[in-house]
Order: structure tokens, then C-alpha cells, then sequence
């Protein structure tokens, strides 16, 4: 299988080389993104190699994927949760994390703020922003989010660092480009009325970094590109 053939160092160096390009197109500087290796399903031992080729953030879709994973990779990565977060998993996420991606409601963030062991610091989030339109999608509308931003900003426990959002599906990578260029403008938007900081974009996977990046991604979360296709999930 593809997972278990990609050369994940050379994987990486192509990831990053790609990264700078994009951004040189766009008059950026390369080491403004961030690149989370996004290690769902992929074995201890694989994402060890990415490790061993510099990588420093690792990102997770299942609280409980990354408790097991953390005994078994070394110290001083970079947790990032990334995917959906239900409520009743927020206590487990505040302990694991660095960084959540996923926060979709005030209540959620009330919870990881609630539960952030003191020992750790502040839990850095990223407010999820829906722009698809699609069934399924979870995020704030973009409507909603001054009041969000204004909510969970002044929480205890918790650093606001930016958004997030994931473009939908597409045959064209370009076809992305809206979402992504919808994302800096109301973030930017909000910054002005708000006289808030919003520094991270965390927007772009596998096949549409390259263009978060040109409409300005802080952070690129890379699966697929960096640890080749899935294997099947154990059930």
C-alpha cells in the first residue's frame, strides 16, 4: 500500500519545498507556515520518521488516537487536535493538546477552558468557520463569529490565536481558492471591528495547500502528503 512505500522524509521535503514556492509566489515569507503533519491512523513508527525529518507539530482527529500514540513518539512534539471535538471529549482534550483547530461553539470552549490543567498554560484555540454550505460541516457561520470571538477571547485558560476551515471537496484545487480567500477577509474583517489579534489561518490539506498558502495560510495540515493514502481504520 501507498502508506507503507512513501519515502515520509522525502514526503516531508517535498511538502515544504512546495510550501515556499507557493508562498514566494505570493510574496510571502515560507517560515510563516506551519506545517502539522496530520498522523490519523498512521502507525507510531511511521510518524516517528516524520519526526526524524524535522517535523515538529503532529495533528489528530480522535482524543483518544493521540493518548495512545503520545507514550510511543518523543518528547517536545507539538499536539494539535484537528478534527470535530464533541463536548464530552473536551476534558480529555484540554489535558492532550496544544492547540485545538476544532472549536465550534462557546460552549466547547467554555469546557477546555474549564478543564486546561493549570500546570500546562493557556490552550491555544482556533475558531472552525464554516464556508461551504454543505450538510454536515460543522463551524460558526460567519455571522455569528464577532460574538464568538468576543466570548471566548475573554476566557481564562485559553489563548485565541485565529480560524480555521476546511474548503469542500473539489476535482480543482483552484476551485478551493474561494473558501480560502473568504476565510482572510472575514478574519480580517473581524480584527478591524473588534480590535482583536487573529495572527493564525489554519486552512489547506493535501491537495489544496498550495493555494491556502498564496491566500494566507499560517498553518497547513498535511496527512495524505506526507504518509501516503489511509489504511483501513481498525474498527
Amino acid at each position: 500500500m501507498a502508506s507503507t512505500t512513501l519515502d515520509v522524509a522525502g514526503a516531508v521535503a517535498a511538502a515544504r519545498a512546495r510550501i515556499a514556492v507557493a508562498a514566494e509566489r505570493a510574496g510571502r515569507d515560507p517560515a510563516a507556515v506551519r506545517l502539522v503533519a496530520v498522523s490519523k491512523t498512521v502507525a507510531p513508527e511511521r510518524v516517528a520518521e516524520a519526526l526524524a525529518a524535522g517535523v515538529t507539530d503532529l495533528g489528530e482527529n480522535r482524543v483518544q488516537e493521540a493518548v495512545a500514540k503520545r507514550p510511543q513518539l518523543p518528547e517536545g512534539v507539538r499536539w494539535h487536535m484537528v478534527g470535530h471535538l464533541q463536548t464530552n471529549k473536551a476534558a480529555r482534550a484540554a489535558a492532550t493538546f496544544a492547540v485545538v483547530h476544532s472549536v465550534d461553539s462557546v460552549r466547547l470552549a467554555e469546557l477546555l477552558a474549564a478543564r486546561r490543567p493549570v500546570g500546562l498554560g493557556d490552550l491555544e484555540v482556533l475558531l472552525e468557520v464554516e464556508l461551504t454550505g454543505l450538510p454536515g460541516h460543522t463551524g460558526f457561520a460567519p455571522g455569528d463569529l464577532g460574538e464568538a470571538v468576543e466570548a471566548i477571547g475573554g476566557l481564562d485558560g485559553l489563548r485565541l490565536r485565529g480560524l480555521m476551515t476546511m474548503a469542500p471537496p473539489v476535482a480543482d484545487r483552484e476551485q478551493a481558492r474561494p473558501a480560502f480567500a473568504g476565510l482572510r477577509r472575514l478574519r480580517d474583517e473581524v480584527e478591524q471591528r473588534g480590535g482583536v489579534a487573529l495572527p493564525e489561518l489554519s486552512m489547506g490539506m493535501s491537495d489544496d495547500y498550495e493555494v491556502a498558502v498564496e491566500e494566507g495560510a499560517t498553518v497547513v495540515r498535511l496527512g495524505r502528503a506526507i504518509f501516503g493514502e489511509r489504511p483501513p481504520r481498525v474498527p
